[in-house]
């Protein structure tokens, strides 16, 4: 499910490429919960329980704004 992930801790902003190439900006994830999705055994779990339908998100990469 998840190909790549990137995230900027200094605005909390997690980037997560999906196996399908669609790349989406999770905003105010905490650095906790990517250290979590970093450990988890499957990240496309981790994501549906902890981060999909939790945090707002945009489609596309997180760029500076």
């Amino acid at each position: 499910m998840v190909d790549s992930v990137g995230y900027d801790e200094e605005r909390h902003l997690l980037q997560v490429m999906f196996t399908s190439g669609q790349v989406y900006c999770y905003e105010n994830v905490p650095p906790e919960v990517f250290q979590g999705l970093l450990e988890a055994e499957s990240k496309g779990r981790y994501m549906r329980d902890y981060i999909i339908d939790v945090y707002p998100y945009r489609r596309g990469p997180c760029r500076e704004t």
